[in-house]
């Protein structure tokens, strides 16, 4: 079985989607709300990975159900260092996806990037 971290350094979004629960939250690093649900979480996903450049996860810490992913990436030219911050349920699905990303000029060009594609992105999630 492919792990999260695998399927995201493989690019495999269809993988990543198959993990997430229906009910899955996802928290942006420069969004106020959080959105609910699977359509809108992979989307986003789907769009972020087109907008990270030489994405790498340096380090993984975990315990059972929790698991913090520290990366960097660069977002048009400026490097990024984040950390996603997964959250399982008892079968093994995503209920729960936090980023964090800093430094604030590199989370700027990310929120700029982002809500350049947000249209396609709530297309994207009601297609889905």
């Amino acid at each position: 079985m492919t792990t999260f971290r695998e399927a995201i350094e493989a690019k495999d979004m269809d993988a990543v989607e198959a993990m997430l629960a229906d009910d899955v939250v996802f928290t942006s690093p420069v969004a106020f709300k959080p959105y609910p649900g699977r359509a809108i979480t992979a989307a986003i996903l789907r769009a972020v990975v087109k907008v990270f450049e030489d994405f790498t996860y340096v380090r993984e810490i975990h315990d059972d159900a929790h698991h913090a992913y520290e990366f960097t990436a660069t977002v048009d030219g400026l490097e990024l260092n984040g950390c996603d911050f997964v959250t399982y349920d008892e079968d093994g699905r995503i209920v729960d996806f936090k980023v964090m990303v800093r430094p604030l000029r590199a989370a700027e060009a990310l929120a700029a990037r982002m809500g350049a594609q947000f249209e396609e992105i709530k297309a994207a999630a009601a297609a889905g």
